[in-house]
């Protein structure tokens, strides 16, 4: 286990996209994930860990590595984003229910026994599981990065409100991906 005091947490990036407002979250989630598969690889050379937080799309019998062929089979509107950052064997995963990456998962053990103190969030919606995740991050006394290039909502307009909210509420540094020093 590689401890160390910063993670980066790749939120519904593994994603089938098949919801009522999936395809308006496309072209910015495959953008998004993009950036994201950067500031992957930029986290990688400095040996941090990298987690996955994922929902299961319904998925409760498939394993993390069942939704990932889930969501990279040909017929899933998501499989050009999910294919964009896909996990790695030496990356944790997080299976989560609901909106927040804590909320009924294991996620604050793993930071804790990783020691993380501060947290890089990207992903997908902005505005719904990255805020929610941010929240409940800032609740618990992280750090909170959020490069506004790694993340999308539906609207572009949700998206920057909820960076918004995450910098002035929560203190979140919106430092785009390559401008950002790693914590």
């Amino acid at each position: 286990m590689q401890l160390s005091n910063t993670a980066l947490l790749l939120i519904d990036f593994i994603n089938n996209l098949d919801f009522p407002e999936g395809e308006l979250l496309r072209p910015q989630g495959e953008e998004a994930a993009k950036q994201a598969k950067k500031l992957k690889a930029k986290v990688k050379e400095q040996n941090l860990p990298v987690i996955y937080v994922n929902d299961n799309y319904g998925q409760w019998k498939q394993s993390f590595q069942g939704i990932v062929k889930f969501c990279t089979d040909e017929r899933s509107k998501g499989k050009k984003m999910s294919e964009t950052v896909l996990p790695e064997e030496d990356d944790y995963f997080i299976l989560k229910p609901q909106f927040s990456g804590f909320f009924e998962t294991q996620l604050e053990l793993l930071l804790e026994q990783l020691k993380v103190q501060n947290i890089i969030l990207a992903g997908v919606a902005g505005d719904k599981c990255i805020h929610f995740t941010a929240n409940d991050a800032y609740m618990r006394g992280y750090s909170i990065y959020v490069p506004k290039d790694c993340t999308a909502s539906n609207y572009e307009a949700s998206n920057s409100r909820a960076l918004f909210l995450m910098e002035d509420i929560m203190g979140a540094d919106t430092t785009r991906s390559t401008h950002m020093e790693l914590p």
